[in-house]
């Protein structure tokens, strides 16, 4: 609790610092899935990193002032639902547990939410990303207007709420870091066990399932994200997820899978051969990939600006193009023209946390943000090589991507995926290990 109630207490005095007012912060919505199911339920993330609480129709308050105020509207206790969807902390027992000054049925919501708003300078809240959301804090500020004539005023202007919270999120606390390591361990696990469960003629969805089975049974609640298992030219698809093919002897299985521990996610990629066995080719371009992704994670350390590991990256993975002969030209040049987004058309990383890609901007003030300690991240270079009368045929449909989890410390950086080999002596090692 009290980690929630420091976070609360940094986003009041952020508030005060630019002249108080309330907050209101929904969670997430249900979503339904079908006719009478849902999808598995997972609370906002803002909300979440504020008060930890994990059920639905819940919407967080917080008053700013000289005396500061915390409220939680969540659903009542109800004997005849619980017993059919799970029991319910109910308003009283989630004030007590989860800090707040006082918490209400989310019923109440509509009538005391004007109530809160009177007299108050800023609203600070999201909009527009639910409209029956927008409608609630139009009525309520409406309301609010009505009562003009007895001197009472509405907030004078509106403040998005997700931008201060953006910022907060990015510089990760020990406790996020230590959920962070673990879900880190779980993934990679996961990673090895896919390795190992991987031969010719099997299909792709069964070593989804490997990774499913080691996420849920390690304590993980869910995947991160849809996991993409990609062989052969699958792998040059990058936001692949059928998962629906047979995999054949000699070529390469793309893996992009990681798993989420109460609200955090892990992000690894290993790229590694079906039979356990590089091939000159497949080789030549995973050494390269590899190459990069060490380059990038070197360019991780305090000071150094957020497009340092990307642009390590294209230097290492463009050079290596020339080598390869699938590009032809001055490596400056080719960067310069992005010719080499011919095979590398993504980024080198992105924020990681309580989302995959996770808040935080990348650039302030037009400028390239500046690596801190706390602050988390992926790396994750690629290759990505599809048939064409001017690419080497031992290349083609090769897609090779090598991502990393790492943290930032005072003193460079910590990788948090390193129980999964990323060297090709260490995946053909672990491979040999798989039996028959």
């Amino acid at each position: 609790m009290d980690v929630f109630c420091a976070r609360r207490a940094r986003l009041l005095a952020c508030m005060m610092a630019r002249g108080g007012g309330v907050a209101v912060i929904p969670t997430a919505p249900e979503r339904e899935r079908n006719r009478g199911t849902f999808f598995p339920y997972r609370a906002d993330s803002h909300f979440f990193y504020l008060c930890g609480f994990r059920e639905p129709e819940a919407v967080l308050v917080l008053v700013a002032g000289d005396s500061p105020r915390q409220f939680l509207f969540c659903r009542p206790k109800n004997e005849e639902q619980e017993t059919w969807t799970g029991q319910r902390l109910g308003p009283e027992a989630a004030a007590e547990r989860l800090g707040f000054d006082s918490a209400w049925p989310i019923d109440e919501l509509d009538r005391k939410l004007p109530e809160l708003l009177i007299n108050q300078p800023a609203l600070w809240t999201s909009l527009s990303n639910e409209p029956e959301w927008d409608r609630r804090i139009l009525a309520a500020i409406k309301a609010v207007r009505a009562k003009v004539r007895s001197g009472d005023t509405a907030p004078g202007s509106v403040h998005e709420v997700a931008a201060v919270l953006d910022d907060m999120r990015l510089i990760k606390d020990e406790f996020e870091i230590a959920l962070m390591r673990r879900a880190g361990e779980i993934s990679a696990a996961a990673h090895c066990r896919a390795m190992r469960a991987t031969r010719p003629d099997r299909f792709e969805y069964e070593i989804e399932a490997e990774l499913l089975h080691a996420f849920r049974a390690a304590g993980s609640q869910f995947p991160a994200y849809p996991s993409i298992v990609a062989s052969g030219p699958n792998a040059c698809v990058l936001h692949y997820i059928d998962n629906d093919r047979r995999m054949l002897d000699g070529e390469l299985l793309l893996i992009d899978a990681g798993c989420e521990l109460d609200g955090y996610a892990s992000d690894i990629t290993r790229t590694f051969p079906v039979n356990g066995r590089f091939s000159g080719p497949q080789r030549d371009l995973y050494q390269l990939v590899l190459a990069a992704n060490h380059a990038a994670r070197a360019q991780v350390r305090p000071g150094n600006t957020w497009n340092m590991p990307h642009e390590a990256a294209m230097a290492v993975l463009t050079q290596g193009f020339i080598d390869l002969g699938l590009l032809k030209g001055d490596v400056q040049e080719l960067i310069k023209t992005e010719a080499y987004r011919r095979f590398y058309m993504h980024r080198t990383g992105h924020w990681l946390g309580l989302d995959v890609h996770d808040a935080g901007q990348y650039k302030t003030n037009g400028q390239w943000r500046s690596f801190e300690p706390g602050m988390t991240l992926t790396i994750e270079p690629g290759c990505y090589v599809r048939p064409a009368d001017d690419v080497p045929e031992a290349f083609w449909n090769t897609g090779i991507r090598i991502e990393d989890n790492v943290l930032v410390t005072p003193d460079g950086c910590e990788t948090l995926t390193e129980g999964v080999p990323r060297e090709i002596e260490g995946i053909e090692e672990l491979m040999r290990d798989r039996g028959g």
